[in-house]
C-alpha cells in the first residue's frame, strides 16, 4: 500500500511537471541573433585559472563577434601554472588585455568572485559580460544578448550555453543543469516578479548592465557564495531590477567538466550550498525521488499490475519533461532522456558526497580549500 501511494503520489508530480515544462518552455526566451548592431562599448570579463587548453578558443570567439565594433575583452590570469596567461600573450589582439592576479583572494572572498570583482574594476564598458574560458560564442552571441538585455531594460540576461557532455556521468548529469529550471521555475513569473527567490542563472555566461551591476557593489555584494551567479541575479532583483534567464544553446556552447571525476568535484563543491541548507537539500532530493525514480522502480516491480501501469505513466511524464527540454536547447535528446530516473540517482549521490565533504571541510576547487 504504501508502494502504490508513493508511486501515485510520484505520477501525479511528474505528470504535473511535464506540463509545467511545456508551459514554461512556451515562455523561454532565445536571443534575436537578428537584433542591430550595438553602439555602446563591451567588455567582456573572463576569469582564467588553469585554463590553458580551453582559454585561446574562448577569447577567439570572442574577437569574431558581429555587430560590437567597440569591444574589449579582459583575462585576469588567476595564479595559474600551467601557462594560461602565455596562450592569452599569443593571441595579439588589441583588444585583449590580461591582467594577472598577483594576490590571494581577502578574507571573506571566494576566488570567482574576487577575480570577477578585478575584472569588473578595469572594465570600461557599459555593458560587463562575464564568461568562463571554457565557452564558445557563436559569432552573433553578443549582439542577440545585448539586445535583448537593452530591448526589455534587463539588469540581467542570464542565457544558459548549450552543455555539451561525452562521458557516461556527464551525460547522466549534465543535462539537468538546464532541466532543473526549465521544470521548476516558472519563468513567465519569475521575468515579472521581483522575488528573488525566482532566479537562475548560470555563470558561464552572463550578461550585466554595468551600471546595476555597480549599484549593488558588484561581486562584493556575493563575495562568499559558491553560487555567486545565482545570488548575483538574486541582489538585482532584491533592489527592484528587472533579469531574464534564457536560453543561449543557440549562440553559445559549454563543455564544463571532461573525466568523471571533474564532474564529482565540480558537484560537491556547490551542491551543498543550493537550497539553503541541510533540510532544503533534503526535500529537494525527496521530491526529485519521487517524481523521477519511484515510478519507474514501481514500473519495474510492484507486485499489482495497476500499480506497475501507473508506475509507466510516470515515468514517462517524467522522461517526456526531460525531452522537451532537451529538444529545445538542442541537447542529446535519445536515448539520454530515456534514463531520466538514474539522472536523478546520480544527482542525489553527488549532492550526499558534497555535504560529506563540506561538513569534513574537505571541498576544495582548482587547488583552493572551500570554507
Amino acid at each position: 500500500m504504501v508502494m502504490r501511494r508513493l508511486t501515485m503520489a510520484g505520477t501525479a508530480i511528474a505528470g504535473a511537471l511535464a506540463v509545467h515544462t511545456a508551459v514554461n518552455l512556451r515562455h523561454l526566451r532565445t536571443p534575436e541573433v537578428t537584433a542591430p548592431p550595438i553602439t555602446e562599448r563591451v567588455s567582456v570579463l573572463i576569469p582564467a585559472r588553469d585554463e590553458a587548453a580551453t582559454i585561446a578558443g574562448a577569447v577567439t570567439s570572442v574577437l569574431a563577434q558581429r555587430g560590437v565594433p567597440d569591444l574589449e575583452v579582459l583575462v585576469l590570469d588567476d595564479h595559474s601554472s600551467d601557462g594560461t596567461g602565455a596562450v592569452v600573450e599569443s593571441i595579439g589582439a588589441a583588444q585583449v588585455r590580461l591582467i594577472r592576479g598577483t594576490d590571494e583572494p581577502p578574507a571573506g572572498w571566494l576566488g570567482k568572485p574576487w577575480a570577477a570583482q578585478r575584472l569588473a574594476e578595469a572594465a570600461s564598458g557599459t555593458v560587463l559580460v562575464f564568461m568562463d574560458a571554457d565557452v564558445q560564442l557563436e559569432p552573433d552571441a553578443l549582439r542577440a544578448c545585448i539586445g535583448e538585455l537593452r530591448a526589455h531594460d534587463f539588469a540581467m540576461v542570464a542565457p544558459y550555453p548549450r552543455q555539451l557532455a561525452e562521458g557516461w556521468l556527464e551525460r547522466l548529469v549534465q543535462p539537468l543543469v538546464t532541466w532543473s529550471w526549465c521544470a521548476f521555475l516558472p519563468l513567465g513569473l519569475a521575468e515579472r516578479s521581483p522575488r528573488p527567490s525566482l532566479s537562475a542563472a548560470n555563470g558561464q555566461l552572463l550578461v550585466v548592465d554595468a551600471r546595476a551591476y555597480r549599484a549593488i557593489d558588484g561581486h562584493a555584494s556575493v563575495a562568499g557564495v559558491v553560487l555567486e551567479d545565482i545570488a548575483l541575479m538574486r541582489a538585482l532583483k532584491a533592489s527592484g531590477m528587472r533579469t531574464c534567464t534564457m536560453d543561449g544553446s543557440t549562440i553559445a556552447s559549454c563543455r564544463m567538466y571532461e573525466t568523471s571525476s571533474q564532474v564529482v568535484d565540480g558537484y560537491a563543491k556547490s551542491l551543498w550550498s543550493a537550497f539553503g541548507g541541510p533540510a532544503g537539500s533534503i526535500a529537494v532530493t525527496a521530491l526529485l525521488l519521487t517524481a523521477s525514480v519511484v515510478p519507474a522502480a514501481s514500473a519495474l516491480v510492484a507486485r499489482r499490475h495497476s500499480t506497475r501501469l501507473i508506475g509507466l505513466v510516470g515515468y514517462a511524464a517524467a522522461v517526456a519533461s526531460r525531452a522537451q527540454v532537451a529538444r529545445r536547447t538542442h541537447a542529446r535528446t535519445w536515448p539520454d532522456s530515456a534514463a531520466h530516473p538514474a539522472s536523478i540517482v546520480a544527482f542525489a549521490a553527488l549532492s550526499a558526497v558534497s555535504w560529506s565533504r563540506h561538513t569534513r571541510g574537505s571541498n576544495t576547487w582548482k587547488g583552493r580549500r572551500l570554507p
